[in-house]
This record gives structure tokens, C-alpha cells and sequence, in this order.
């Protein structure tokens, strides 16, 4: 009774975080998509590249302009010969470019490029904000865990030294057991004490990711992890498809193709243009020499523009060749990545769960032996059983948590999720 009374005092910091709602792990992934200032940083990146798609398509949009004067001159003929006489105007000149050589088509190819650059950036984005998350709601459920361990072997602490103060004042013990016992519930109790910042801190992390700062989540359901059964490709079948889909160099080699576009857009400079223009006017001074209203083509072609056009296509071409040397180290570090996180997956599935699984098994045979005992009233090593088995249950969910977390890398670094690269795998298998 003692023992099971200290229990539901101590946990009771723990209780006062419960919620008639528990939050789920899938709840918490569909905050992915809303909004943060790491998403809002993308986006507002990819608007930018929309609107520069949007100006570099404009470049041959009709242009309609009013140009109007208030003007005095002295006329070289006619009956105002060599006096100042008015020579307002008033023109309406409608203009728009029918030939630019590769202008507009190329400087919107590039556009179109680094916003479908930036739109991979952003699915990026998700994805580290989705294994944020996952790895912040698993923090929550490992602090639960180890706060209501550390409850209880500060219960059984409490308790043992509780005891010995009588068996002290029976003199059936000496003050040293005593103290040694007490510093031992000291030590458990600063344990405890840790337990519960961490159950704080881990929920401040946990809402900070989700985007609430201010609504801390208060009871998490332990999430179901079926992903972690699948059986996955081995790296040689899963390198050329990570090559082919991750995020990253997909990213990088749309803006190489950008960066080519462009340089040929700045090398059109050079090419002549042709417009069409249509222009009526209206002038307070008649002349043979004015129009009322004209039409016409007209031929713009730069003969010489200095450096300008040489500079811009060598930044260009540096920017490429960056991009270049950029997309052959993510190479490089994905295929070392991804051997990392299969090797570790493997090492989890394969090592670090047996271990985890010995461990509970031999705690659990500990606890029925200690209640055996303590039925039997030879020994009173119930309580720390009790807890050796807790805490061989968070050895078992640390691993599964850990595992999960390694196959969220895993989709992020192929690009797609575990299904569909099992699936492709095989069907490049089969042919």
C-alpha cells in the first residue's frame, strides 16, 4: 500500500499533463503542410522565382504608351516664320515586339526552371519538417516512459528508507545503512527531477515544431509503426534510383539547366529585334512632316554593347560550373548517406532488437521471480524489478522509434515514399 500510494503521488505531475485527447503521430505529420517559418521561407522563395517567370514572359507584352508635351518653338516656315509660337503634342504609341531572336523564349525557360527548382525545395523542406516532427512526438513518448521509471524507482528508494528510519529507531540497522539509504533515494529523486524537465522540454520542442508555441501537447498516443516491417532493396538496387529522384540534385540540376538558358538568353542580346507599331497623334501646330496617325515595323540591332553581354554570359557559366561541382558532392554524400542509413536500419533490425527483446524477456522472468519472493516474503526487491522492467520496455521503444526515424531518412533521401521504391526495385528486378 505504502509503496503503491508513493507511486500515485509521485506521478502526479505526469497526470496533470493528460488530456481527454490524445494527439496522434498522423495529427501531428499533417501540420507538415501547414503553415512555419521554414515552409514560409520556401514558399515565399518560390513566389519569387514565379514572379521573375511572370516579368521574363512579359518582355513581349504590348506597350501602350501617351506621350504629351507643352512645347514653344519659332517655325521655319508659314505665317509664324521666326516668332515663338506654341507646338504642343499629344501621341498614343501602341508597340509590340514580334521578333526577339530567342529573347523572351529562353529568359522563360530559365524562369521556369529555377521555379521548379524551387518547388523541389520545398517538398525538401517537408520532408526534414516531417522527421522534425516524428522525432520530437518520440522525445515526448521516451520522456513519458522514463518519467514514470524514474517515479518508480524513487517510489521503491522512498520506501526502503522510510522503512529503515523505524528499523533505525529499533536499532536493527546502523545509521551508515541508513544514510546510504537515503542518499540513494537522493539520487533517485535528482533522477526524477531530471525525468520531469524533460517531459516539460520535450513538449516545448514538440510544439515549437508543429508551429504552436503556446499549445503545448498534453497526452500522445503511442503511435503503431507498420513501415518498420517492410522489407527493403539492397543499396545497389537503391543508389541509381536515389540518383534519379532525390530531392536535392533534382533541385540542383534544374537550376544548372537554369543557368544554361539564361547565358543563352544574355547571348540573344546581341540579335536584332522587330516591332510593330501604331501610334496617333495630335498636334496644336500643323507641318508636312507630322503624322496624325502611322503604322510601321521597326528594326532594333545592337551593333556594340561594350563588355556587358561578354560579363553576364561568364557569370552565368560560373554559376553553372558551381552548380556543377555542387551536384557531383551531393552525389558523392547521398550514396554515402544512404549506405549510412540502410547500414544502420540493419544493424537495428538486426542486432539492436534482438538485444532489446533478450533484455525485456529476461527482465520480465526477473519481476515474476521477485513477486514470487516477495510472496514468499524473502526478499523486498519488488519495487526495482517493476522498474528494470519499465525500463527494458524503453530500451524496446527507443529502438522501434530510432527505426522509424531511419526509414523517414530513407524516403527522404530516395525522393519517394518506402512502397514505391520497394516497388520499383522489383519491377527493375523482373525485366
Amino acid at each position: 500500500m505504502r509503496l503503491a500510494l508513493a507511486g500515485v503521488i509521485l506521478l502526479f505531475p505526469l497526470a496533470a499533463w493528460a488530456d481527454d485527447t490524445p494527439l496522434t503521430l498522423d495529427e501531428a505529420l499533417s501540420a507538415v503542410n501547414e503553415p512555419h517559418p521554414q515552409l514560409d521561407a520556401a514558399k515565399a522563395d518560390l513566389d519569387l522565382a514565379l514572379a521573375d517567370q511572370q516579368l521574363a514572359a512579359s518582355r513581349d507584352d504590348l506597350l501602350l504608351n501617351l506621350d504629351g508635351a507643352l512645347r514653344r518653338g519659332r517655325p521655319t516656315t508659314g505665317p509664324d516664320e521666326g516668332q515663338w509660337a506654341a507646338d504642343n503634342s499629344l501621341r498614343l504609341v501602341a508597340r509590340k515586339t514580334l521578333l526577339d531572336f530567342g529573347r523572351t523564349s529562353q529568359s522563360v525557360g530559365a524562369a521556369r526552371l529555377e521555379s521548379k527548382a524551387r518547388e523541389i525545395y520545398l517538398l525538401e523542406i517537408k520532408d526534414a519538417r516531417r522527421i522534425n516532427i516524428m522525432a520530437r512526438f518520440f522525445d515526448v513518448l521516451l520522456a513519458d516512459m522514463q518519467f514514470a521509471t524514474s517515479s518508480e524507482y524513487l517510489a521503491v528508494a522512498y520506501t526502503r528508507w522510510d522503512d529503515a528510519k523505524s528499523r533505525f529507531e529499533l536499532g536493527q540497522i546502523s545509521q551508515s545503512d541508513l544514510r546510504q539509504l537515503e542518499s540513494q533515494y537522493q539520487d533517485f529523486r535528482e533522477r526524477r527531477s531530471q525525468a520531469d524537465q524533460q517531459v516539460r522540454a520535450t513538449r516545448k520542442k514538440l510544439a515549437d515544431a508543429l508551429n504552436r508555441p503556446n499549445q503545448l501537447p498534453r497526452d500522445l498516443e503511442l503511435p503503431n509503426l507498420p513501415q518498420n516491417e517492410i522489407a527493403l532493396p539492397s543499396y545497389e538496387s537503391l543508389l541509381p534510383i536515389a540518383l534519379e529522384t532525390n530531392h536535392t540534385l533534382q533541385s540542383i540540376q534544374a537550376q544548372i539547366q537554369g543557368t544554361t538558358l539564361r547565358a543563352e538568353a544574355v547571348r540573344s542580346e546581341r540579335n536584332p529585334t522587330l516591332d510593330a507599331e501604331l501610334a496617333g497623334a495630335s498636334y496644336s501646330r500643323d507641318s508636312t512632316t507630322r503624322d496624325r496617325v502611322s503604322a510601321g515595323l521597326v528594326v532594333n540591332w545592337p551593333l556594340y554593347q561594350g563588355e556587358r553581354v561578354d560579363a553576364r554570359i561568364a557569370r552565368e557559366v560560373a554559376q553553372r560550373d558551381k552548380l556543377g561541382a555542387l551536384f557531383a558532392q551531393t552525389k558523392m554524400d547521398l550514396a554515402e548517406q544512404l549506405m549510412d542509413v540502410l547500414n544502420e536500419i540493419e544493424w537495428l533490425r538486426t542486432a539492436s532488437r534482438p538485444a532489446a527483446a533478450t533484455q525485456a524477456i529476461y527482465r520480465d522472468q526477473a519481476l515474476e521471480r521477485a513477486r514470487a519472493e516477495y510472496e514468499m516474503e524473502l526478499k523486498t526487491n519488488l519495487g526495482f524489478a517493476l522498474a528494470d522492467t519499465q525500463s527494458a520496455a524503453i530500451r524496446n521503444k527507443q529502438v522501434e522509434f530510432r527505426l522509424a526515424l531511419a526509414l523517414a531518412k530513407l524516403e527522404a533521401l530516395v525522393g519517394e515514399p518506402l512502397d514505391a521504391m520497394v516497388g520499383r526495385t522489383m519491377t527493375k528486378g523482373k525485366s
